[in-house]
């Protein structure tokens, strides 16, 4: 948690908002891969792609 924390931190210093959705978009893809790799919906989240 603590790198989240200091990236929240960068971002408010630097003004970098616009890297909000794209760490957004990063953590949900990597999450559904996580979940995918060894579940039985597995079939169902590899139609998406």
């Amino acid at each position: 948690m603590d790198f989240l924390k200091d990236l929240w931190a960068f971002m408010m210093q630097r003004k970098k908002f616009w890297l909000a959705p794209m760490i957004i978009i990063l953590m949900l893809l990597g999450i559904l891969i996580v979940i995918g790799g060894g579940s039985a919906i597995a079939p169902f989240i590899y139609t998406l792609f």
